[in-house]
């Protein structure tokens, strides 16, 4: 098979057409053919050499990508048939990716756990976006355990990740802050959003104008750290998306790192978010959609930012310009 891959760190540029061997379905697998993948920021941490130190004992190519829809080609043997999972079955999927194993692939074989169905009215490519950041929201509020009617502030909340935290939080009956453009506003009240705050100078002061007994947490996937602490209530919780933000703060403020691939295998919490999806509770946004052969032009596109959605890389069409 062929995969999108890289034999050494740098820009987009190190992408390159790869090829590797048919993978085959272990027991309680199944085999996907990819139909699309979303691009993700781990992608790009993968390509930079930013978890070279994680990769340290693997061999290259590194194959990028955890987000990805395709149809079931093959099944191995024990697969839970609760999971309603049949071959000839449009699909969505998390790749646990490593080394040459990941989503930037003509076939992938996945614990069944980690497959559930197409949402209903869900195009193939628009699937591929939303899996692993509403995963990650998933996990951030619930490591989060609040009660309902808490406080939580979400930095970048626009982004796919910070959205996917405003809807599924308000959802759950959290009073969702949202951090963001002030051109965001209207769409973060879309999706739940009680407050809009304009991101920018003197952040956490303007917070606590609005908030004067500050927020009981946030979801910091902006990446303000520091920045954003003053407006956090004292024994409050932040939860950072990124490892080694995990140092504890004045006023016996918690910072918490969550990891999707914790859940990577939460069957049930991801065929609820599947459900959410099919519900329009949590929308899919593309930015853009690029053949996986110009896999190189998409990562371009991504580095750029400015974005408001996932780019997806479509392996339907073909190409060799990789």
């Amino acid at each position: 098979m062929y995969a999108i891959g890289l034999n050494h760190y740098g820009g987009p540029d190190v992408l390159q057409r790869v090829a590797l061997p048919d993978p085959h379905p272990l027991p309680d697998q199944v085999r996907i053919k990819v139909r699309a993948a979303g691009i993700n920021p781990v992608d790009i941490m993968v390509r930079d050499g930013s978890l070279k130190d994680w990769f340290a004992g693997a061999q290259p190519p590194f194959v990028p990508g955890m987000d990805i829809s395709g149809t079931i080609d093959e099944m191995g043997g024990g697969v839970d048939p609760a999971y309603g999972l049949t071959v000839g079955q449009d699909v969505v999927g998390l790749v646990d990716n490593f080394g040459s194993y990941g989503g930037y692939s003509e076939y992938v074989c996945l614990p069944a756990a980690s497959v559930i169905p197409l949402p209903e009215k869900t195009p193939l490519t628009a699937a591929a976006s939303f899996l692993m950041n509403a995963l990650t929201a998933r996990n951030a509020l619930d490591t989060l355990q609040l009660t309902e009617g808490a406080t939580v502030l979400v930095t970048g909340a626009a982004g796919a990740v910070g959205a996917y935290t405003v809807a599924l939080g308000s959802k759950d009956r959290l009073n969702m802050v949202a951090v963001t453009s002030p051109s965001d506003e209207t769409f973060m009240r879309t999706v739940g959003a009680s407050m809009v705050i304009a991101r920018g100078d003197d952040i956490a002061m303007r917070i606590l104008k609005a908030l004067p007994q500050g927020v009981d947490a946030v979801v910091d996937a902006a990446d303000l750290g520091e920045q954003i602490i003053p407006a956090v209530r004292s024994g409050g919780t932040v939860i950072t998306l990124r490892p080694g933000n995990e140092d504890g703060f004045e006023r016996g403020i918690n910072a918490i790192f969550v990891n999707v691939r914790e859940r990577i295998i939460d069957h049930a919490a991801l065929s609820r978010i599947g459900q959410q999806v099919s519900e329009g509770v949590l929308p899919l946004r593309v930015a853009a959609v690029f053949p996986a052969a110009d896999a190189v032009a998409a990562h371009r596109r991504f580095d750029e930012g400015r974005l408001r959605g996932r780019i997806i890389l479509n392996f339907d069409t073909t190409g060799t310009s990789v």
